[in-house]
């Protein structure tokens, strides 16, 4: 069954294992999360449960928002996902989930927005080829052929220069290093989606077999 929490990445350090090999890892903040809501196939179709994590502000908190909270007798909160793929038996409506479900050595996968890097060309959004810079040639980073003649029209996917970053993304397989209950700290090697203080889901890897 599926396990997850949400957190906020902090930045990237560096541990030495006791092998003395260096590992670059990325530090997550995971305060304990509220379960908001519990879903299942009777009522919404589909089995799952709903995590709310960081408080929101009052002033931005509407009505509906508060009813949803309260029924957990919690505040309202700023991020939330839902973890499907779960055992319902295990969690009720108001319990708190903290970075304990995990252990060094899982495998799990994250989800954060990535870095948003504006309006970019074709080369460095799609990493496409450039065209001969010297010997008369006119074309350089241009987006290269539109299409064949016929339809007289660009085809839907064509890659083109655009707005580059700031999308979902979830990279899979990373491996919990150390798990600081203590600071509700997770460890995890190599890099994560997402600048300094985004929010990010952590749930078991789904490819790990």
């Amino acid at each position: 069954m599926t396990k997850g929490i949400l957190g906020r990445k902090i930045g990237m350090t560096q541990l030495f294992t006791e092998d003395g090999e260096l590992t670059p890892v990325t530090v997550i903040e995971a305060e304990p999360n509220i379960v908001l809501q519990k879903k299942t196939v009777d009522s919404d179709g589909y089995e799952a449960i709903q995590l709310g994590y960081a408080d929101k502000k009052d002033s931005r908190v509407n009505k509906p928002e508060k009813g949803h909270a309260e029924k957990a007798n919690t505040n309202p909160k700023r991020y939330i996902r839902e973890i499907r793929n779960t055992d319902l038996g295990e969690y009720e409506v108001g319990q708190e989930v903290s970075v304990k479900i995990f252990q060094a050595g899982d495998v799990i996968d994250v989800t954060g927005t990535s870095k948003g890097k504006g309006f970019q060309g074709a080369i460095k959004r799609h990493n496409q080829s450039r065209g001969p810079m010297t010997h008369g040639s006119r074309y350089h980073r241009r987006p290269g052929a539109m299409g064949v003649i016929d339809p007289m029209r660009v085809f839907k996917g064509k890659k083109l220069p655009g707005h580059m970053g700031g999308e979902q993304v979830t990279i899979q397989n990373l491996e919990i290093v150390k798990v600081d209950d203590e600071r509700n700290l997770l460890l995890v090697k190599g890099n994560v989606p997402g600048a300094k203080k985004s929010f990010v889901k952590i749930t078991s890897a789904i490819k790990a077999n």
